[in-house]
C-alpha cells in the first residue's frame, strides 16, 4: 500500500492545513506534525516549542505505529499545539487549524 509523502500537500486555507502522513514510512509521526505545524504557521520547525510540550509523543507513536495484524483502521487524537488545533486520524491524514 502506498501513501502520500508527509510533506504533501493536500489542502490549504487561510486558517487550515492538511497533510497525508505516510504510516509505512520512516519519519516518524512527532517529526511529520511538527513541520506541518511549521509550515501552517509560516516558520521554521525549530521555532516551535517541543512536541511534547502538547502531548506524549512517545505514546501518540504508538497509538498510530503499525499493529502485526496491519494498520489501525480507526479513531483520531486532537490536541493543542503551538496555537494550533492538531488532529490525527487512524488514516494518516493530519489536519491542523489555527486556535
Amino acid at each position: 500500500m502506498t501513501e502520500m509523502t508527509p510533506r504533501r500537500r493536500s489542502s490549504s486555507l487561510e486558517d487550515c492545513y492538511t497533510v497525508q502522513y505516510d504510516r509505512l514510512g520512516d519519519e516518524p509521526l512527532s517529526v511529520t506534525i511538527a513541520d506541518a505545524v511549521a509550515t501552517h504557521r509560516g516558520v521554521d520547525v525549530t521555532e516551535l516549542e517541543p512536541l511534547h510540550y502538547a502531548i506524549n509523543a512517545d505514546a501518540l507513536e504508538r497509538l498510530f505505529e503499525p499493529r502485526s495484524n496491519g494498520l489501525r483502521t480507526g479513531g483520531s487524537v486532537t490536541f493543542n499545539y503551538n496555537d494550533c488545533t492538531v488532529s490525527v486520524r487512524a488514516d494518516g491524514k493530519i489536519h491542523i487549524e489555527s486556535a
